[in-house]
């Protein structure tokens, strides 16, 4: 895909998406649906790993369409878990703290799926890095995942298979063909966790004590840009690793993103003229001070996103702990995700490392810093 121009800057950076004469399932599709054919004008894409369409159709629906990986042999566990996802939400009330856009169909032998498009819509990472991201959004975010992880799945056809991250395998060596295909920083990144064994140690731990908690349906790829703003409701999408797992992982995930927040504020430019561009000379001092203030500014934002989760879903008692860890985990993966482009960690990489280092190896004690406390009557 290729950025193209445009006058007037979209609410989500929109890419020119591929051509459809080389994905004729897209309008084979949308002509099964009722829909009709994309029009060819105006015809756009979202980032993310996997081709996507949005647009309007002939009958003049707007459609957002995207694809899945398939493996080898033609099946699609990916898809698979979107549409046992699809299953359970189509027994959502209409008043459902969690909602996701409207599924319209799929097309199974090419792993596509149309979804209603929100015109309009800013993805949460947007929301977030306009600072919008505020209290009441977060509360709206814990209630969402609450009523997921409420989720009664009996009769429903859902993955139960452990969730592939942090691969256990990895900490100890890297298979010859992982290796291949990442750039030096995130080698660099696994080495920083390889190279540590307390933090081997913690992340076998929380594996541990993940298949040892009660398990429930839970999103597994939580991130800001997994959610949706528009029109004042917050959505929650991408379901490729929906499964059965730790409840804690998608509460971790959350937390996690904000401390990653904070960790870039570091070195983000504070619009001072006479500060470093990206703050990457900043004196120790200089990166406690900005890095406090910047928790200080996000913590809240988790303990709104914990107040909307318990008005939902009473946890279970170790899950605030488990919660931080997963928290901790996240932190490297975020950081592997972002080296992808670079030849060499920079200091916010390592500065995250740093955060998720401190949550992996004590968890409890970061419970009542992040302000995860227990529901009354709770243990």
């Amino acid at each position: 895909m290729t950025i193209t121009a445009s006058t007037v800057q979209p609410a989500l950076q929109r890419y020119r998406p591929t051509e459809l004469d080389t994905a004729p399932e897209v309008n084979e599709l949308l002509e099964r649906l009722g829909l009709g054919r994309f029009l060819p004008y105006g015809l756009t894409a979202f980032g993310g790993r996997n081709d996507n369409w949005a647009g309007t159709t002939v009958s003049g629906d707007q459609v957002f369409v995207k694809t899945v990986a398939r493996a080898p042999d033609g099946t699609s566990p990916e898809l698979d878990r979107t549409l046992a996802y699809e299953e359970l939400a189509g027994r959502f009330p209409s008043d459902s703290p969690l909602r996701s856009p409207a599924h319209l169909g799929t097309h199974r032998a090419a792993a596509i799926s149309a979804y209603r498009l929100l015109p309009g819509a800013r993805s949460g990472s947007e929301v977030a890095l306009d600072g919008d991201f505020d209290d009441a959004l977060c509360r709206e975010a814990g209630r969402a995942v609450a009523t997921l992880h409420g989720l009664d799945a009996n009769g429903a056809d859902i993955d139960a298979g452990e969730a592939p991250l942090p691969p256990l395998g990895w900490l100890e060596a890297f298979p010859w063909s992982a290796l291949q295909e990442r750039s030096m920083a995130q080698i660099a990144a696994w080495k920083l966790v390889q190279d540590d064994a307390e933090v081997v140690a913690a992340l076998r731990l929380l594996r541990d004590r993940e298949r040892a908690a009660p398990r429930t349906p839970a999103h597994c790829d939580l991130r800001f840009d997994q959610f949706i703003h528009h029109e004042g409701t917050l959505y929650l999408c991408d379901w490729e690793e929906f499964r059965i797992a730790d409840p804690a992982r998608d509460v971790g995930a959350f937390i996690g993103e904000w401390l990653f927040q904070a960790t870039y504020s570091v070195f983000a430019p504070t619009g001072d003229p006479d500060a470093p561009a990206l703050g990457f000379d900043l004196t120790h001092e200089e990166i406690i001070e900005r890095g406090s203030a910047g928790l200080r500014r996000h913590i809240p934002r988790v303990a709104a996103f914990w107040q909307g989760y318990l008005e939902c879903r009473d946890p279970d008692a170790g899950l605030a702990e488990r919660a931080v860890g997963f928290a901790g985990w996240h932190m490297y993966d975020r950081l592997i995700a972002t080296a992808q482009a670079h030849a060499s960690l920079n200091p916010v990489a390592r500065a995250a490392a740093g955060i998720g280092r401190v949550l992996l190896l004590n968890p409890s004690a970061a419970v009542a810093t992040l302000r995860l406390e227990a529901p009354s009557g709770s243990s």
